[in-house]
């Protein structure tokens, strides 16, 4: 980098707020051990209902970590698609970046940044590959438009020359499996963001794209969640829960034993 680079890079780091100073004090809420359920996931469910009803765009984003098999590491912001005793649910091209990493080193971990509610939820675990059954399920309540970008996308972080490549192939797909809600005359669904289950295209509909063989799904399986209440002061509340793997448990966390409960130093 020369002086005149260097120059210019002073110019715009003085011209935009310095991060050191950015600093904001959490007055609101507290996690006390006496409220808390035996089960995360039942805290997880009522803080989940608490940032929808708060208005939260995205509430279901979270930030999705990886390792390569050699320990290289990568993060990406992906949708939860769905949550329980079997684990954190989400849906990917199986060609992706993410899915080279997890095929090489089936772990990883999840955050959901709730910052307007100063909160924050951590979540570590295996990763398992969804079967085609579950995923094609899921897959049919996906918008027209999504089923059709995600064929587009078939080479998910592979380099392409233009936008262009991504349009003509778009239009390629919808030619090839229309649209039956714009065959029918009715308005399309292209652009409406990912429906819930039971809230999807109608059968006719969801039958028009099929699914990809390269696109799937997959869950984590917590071994540990961890909670984040921000407090004054930097006093924040953290209470981490950890699986307490029972004798011959190891590896498959959903029989495991119970989950033991403590409080970490923020």
């Amino acid at each position: 980098m020369d002086n005149a680079q260097v120059r210019g890079s002073d110019a715009v780091e003085s011209q935009t707020p310095d991060p050191a100073r950015l600093r904001r004090s959490y007055e609101d809420g507290e996690l006390a051990e006496r409220a808390l359920p035996a089960d995360p996931l039942a805290l997880f469910a009522a803080w989940f209902a608490d940032v929808h009803a708060f208005g939260l765009a995205e509430p279901n984003a979270m930030v999705l970590a990886t390792a390569s098999a050699d320990g290289v590491p990568s993060a990406r912001t992906v949708l939860l698609k769905g949550y329980g005793p079997r684990g954190f649910r989400f849906f990917t091209n199986l060609r992706s970046h993410k899915a080279e990493d997890l095929a090489g080193n089936p772990r990883a971990a999840l955050v959901f940044p709730w910052h307007p509610m100063h909160r924050q939820v951590r979540v570590a675990g295996p990763v398992l590959e969804l079967g085609r059954e579950e995923t094609a399920a899921y897959f049919r309540t996906r918008p027209y438009g999504s089923r059709i970008g995600a064929w587009a996308s078939e080479h998910q972080s592979a380099v392409i020359p233009d936008r262009g490549v991504l349009e003509r192939r778009y239009a390629e797909l919808s030619q090839r499996w229309p649209d039956p809600a714009t065959a029918a005359g009715t308005e399309g669904l292209a652009g409406v963001s990912d429906a819930e289950p039971g809230t999807g295209p109608a059968e006719d509909e969801a039958d028009a794209v099929p699914l990809p063989d390269f696109w799937g799904g997959y869950r984590v399986l917590p071994e540990s969640i961890e909670f984040w209440q921000g407090r004054p002061d930097r006093l924040h509340d953290r209470i981490g829960y950890r699986r307490e793997v029972e004798a011959g448990g190891e590896g498959t966390p959903e029989a495991a034993g119970k989950w033991g409960i403590v409080r970490l130093s923020p």
